[in-house]
């Protein structure tokens, strides 16, 4: 059995345009510095050239060796904004925009063909990282009709997911060529947002080996989903961790859906580690029950909490819940040799 690695954060949250969250040489030294060991890097052009580390494995071999003089490991490369942009229903054409290069804004199709082509970038340059796993999100064709009212047709989330299916599908293969799990992150907004929704996914690829799950319980919270359930269901597909806190405390007045209050007024918000409801002790257990050999990776959305205060807390939050896995059983030193003959005199056979 493997012991999980970590602590590790997501970078996305944090950079920004002033040192230390500028570029990845300053982002990987102030992670180091509050005890992090990986980082899951965004695939944003401000922290790696992702066509250049697609064709170069000195690119990538300098990355990581820059990241090593820190004592720092790449975790997952994420295409969360162009997975994003994979599947896109056009009512929300408009607000995605902002995900696309702004030459390819305002024209859909030019904006899916460059997503689906970032993906096959990160799956080769994935590889040239080292890494056997990628963060991504799926994309949405049905979250209109996420509510059944009005009545939703026959046929109309079937065929939803088996398009869903039909753009993934050449993704998921070019993942296969690169020897890299693509880890879609279950999330409301997203066409998988639940159990459900991942198994007609999962229906629709036929199954794809390299389809896999990013776990994050915060969503399940937000969704009143039972996460440690899921684990026990999906524990086999679960290739990525984010490690986030997250509350429920629903009123007469608000609940699941939020009434279109902001993040600190909903009844469902993201916290930082520490501050929210999920029993991480119980998620750490079943994740090396289950020898998840993956990062523990922080994320960090907490409405209230400053982010450079959520980051330093992380770290040790992470570290203090890793469970070191145990390489013997505790009853070892009552084990006795095998002997044929005794078993069966002590099942009354002989």
């Amino acid at each position: 059995m493997k012991t999980i690695k970590g602590p590790a954060i997501f970078l996305a949250q944090f950079l920004g345009d002033e040192a230390p969250f500028d570029t990845l040489e300053n982002l990987a030294r102030w992670a180091a510095g509050l005890g992090y060991k990986g980082i899951q890097i965004p695939c944003d052009p401000r922290l790696i050239d992702l066509a250049t580390a697609a064709e170069s494995q000195a690119y990538c071999d300098d990355l990581r060796a820059m990241l090593a003089g820190f004592g720092i490991e790449p975790t997952e490369l994420s295409t969360h904004l162009q997975g994003q942009l994979v599947a896109v229903h056009p009512a929300y054409d408009t607000l995605f925009d902002g995900f696309a290069p702004p030459a390819l804004r305002g024209d859909p199709n030019a904006r899916q063909a460059w997503a689906v082509d970032q993906l096959k970038l990160a799956a080769k340059a994935s590889a040239n990282m080292g890494l056997d796993a990628h963060a991504t999100f799926p994309g949405a064709l049905a979250w209109p009709y996420v509510y059944p009212w009005p009545q939703r047709p026959a046929g109309l989330i079937e065929e939803a997911f088996a398009e869903l299916a039909r753009r993934w599908r050449p993704i998921l293969d070019a993942f296969d060529d690169a020897g890299v799990d693509c880890a879609y992150e279950i999330h409301p907004g997203e066409d998988i947002h639940d159990g459900a929704t991942w198994e007609r996914f999962l229906t629709a690829v036929e199954h794809h080996p390299r389809a896999k799950i990013l776990f994050d319980p915060s969503h399940y919270v937000l969704q009143q989903l039972d996460y440690l359930d899921f684990i026990d269901r999906y524990h086999d597909r679960i290739a990525c961790f984010h490690v986030k806190d997250a509350e429920f405390n629903p009123t007469g007045r608000g609940g699941v859906y939020g009434g279109y209050e902001g993040w600190a007024d909903r009844a469902g918000r993201f916290r930082s580690l520490g501050d929210g409801q999920v029993d991480f002790g119980a998620i750490f257990s079943k994740m090396a029950q289950y020898d998840f050999p993956g990062w523990a990776v922080l994320e960090w959305e907490c409405a209230i909490k400053h982010a450079e205060d959520g980051a330093r807390e992380g770290a040790l939050f992470i570290r203090d819940h890793i469970i070191r896995v145990t390489e013997r059983a505790f009853d070892d030193f009552a084990a006795s040799e095998m002997d044929h003959g005794a078993n069966r005199r002590l099942l009354g056979l002989d």
